[in-house]
């Protein structure tokens, strides 16, 4: 599975436009570190429905961008309950950092 799903990006950029594409990504990039954050401090904090939202956001922007591996890992903190520790934040973190990556060599060409 890539990293990010060439046909659901090709899509977002058909009908939204290549600017405003960048400017998503971009938000997206500012946006999810502290979603990231939210999840560790909820788990840390026993705070399941702030986790519960933190990951269904972050799950939502992930598929915007054709980042499904890291909307899974996302879709499945959300549905999974509070964790007992943060193994899984830690993937969906290394997850993060492969979809940035990809994500910013598909904006910059």
């Amino acid at each position: 599975m890539p990293v990010i799903d060439p046909t659901a990006f090709a899509e977002l950029q058909d009908s939204a436009g290549t600017d405003f594409v960048v400017e998503l990504v971009n938000t997206f990039f500012e946006e999810a570190p502290p979603m990231i954050a939210e999840l560790r401090a909820a788990q840390k904090a026993g705070a399941a429905e702030r986790f519960r939202r933190a990951a269904h956001s972050l799950k939502t922007n992930a598929n915007t961008f054709g980042a499904t591996a890291l909307g899974a890992q996302a879709r499945e903190l959300e549905q999974g309950g509070l964790p007992p520790d943060a193994s899984g934040i830690d993937a969906l973190q290394a997850e993060y950092d492969r979809a940035v990556a990809a994500l910013k060599a598909l904006i910059d060409g």
